[in-house]
């Protein structure tokens, strides 16, 4: 059975090494577009600049954090937008060093929905931005963090 499933894997392999030299894959093709910017940003107005401006608060965004992180090098983070048409949501913590941990860029007719886990330096707000049709929508919530955030 082992034989069986090396000889998959290397035709497989194999195939993708042959369509990447023939150019029917490439990186600009298979990669998503980052935004060097906005997460090489050291602060939350910079980010947010970089990201398409300031944010309107909104009661249509439900973010969903714990209360308190007793390990901040995990923090379990989910962002719900019931506004219709979001294209995409993004994910800051405002005490971090590069306050951007995330961007999700949502096809069409895709649930508004993203859940990551974050690294956080210290208690901070973790702020949810949405964008739909052009505009900024955020809401936040406090995350407190006793100990292991991303600075120790």
């Amino acid at each position: 059975m082992q034989r069986r499933t090396l000889l998959k894997r290397g035709l497989a392999a194999s195939a993708a090494g042959v369509a990447v030299g023939a150019g029917l894959l490439s990186p600009s093709v298979v990669l998503a577009e980052w935004n060097a910017t906005a997460f090489k940003a050291k602060n939350l107005d910079d980010a947010l600049t970089a990201i398409g401006g300031s944010a309107t608060d909104s009661g249509d965004i439900l973010v969903e954090a714990p209360d308190i992180a007793e390990n901040g090098a995990v923090v379990p983070v989910k962002v719900t937008s019931k506004i219709a048409a979001t294209e995409s949501i993004a994910i800051l913590a405002t005490n971090n060093i590069n306050p951007l941990t995330s961007i999700y860029t949502l096809g069409e007719g895709a649930e508004a929905y993203a859940s990551v886990r974050i690294k956080m330096a210290k208690t901070a707000d973790v702020i949810g931005i949405v964008k739909a049709e052009g505009k900024l929508y955020s809401a936040k919530k406090e995350v407190k963090v006793t100990i292991g955030g991303c600075g120790g």
